[in-house]
């Protein structure tokens, strides 16, 4: 029974966003705001982990923390393209590319601090 409830919610909130004049810029608004409160919860996240963990960063050295952060700062950026690179066949490519580059280089530096 609730399985049917909430699927008449959608199909409701749905027919709400055809019918009503304006009903695409409000979904367009709502969508806006959870993505925003969902990349703030991410930071916030991140900000949380990196207070708990920050001696163990310090510990990694130099160059695997600067492989780490740039990993990061490249994956980022590349989330934040994300529309613009999946318009093109040359672009998608390029996205598999950094992102698969970022996650190696975050994996081989776990990797590597857990073998000392």
């Amino acid at each position: 029974m609730a399985t049917v409830r909430n699927i008449a919610i959608i199909v409701a909130i749905a027919a709400l966003v055809v019918l009503i004049p304006g009903g695409g810029t409000g979904a367009n608004v709502a969508f806006a705001t959870v993505r925003i409160a969902f990349y703030a919860t991410i930071g916030w996240a991140a900000s949380v982990m990196y207070r708990q963990y920050r001696t163990t960063l310090y510990a990694l050295g130099d160059r695997r923390r600067a492989i780490l952060y740039a990993a990061i700062a490249v994956g980022a950026f590349t989330l934040t393209a994300t529309s613009r690179l999946w318009q093109t066949s040359t672009g998608s490519v390029a996205w598999l590319a950094l992102m698969a580059g970022a996650v190696y280089a975050v994996i081989a530096v776990v990797w590597s601090a857990r073998r000392y």
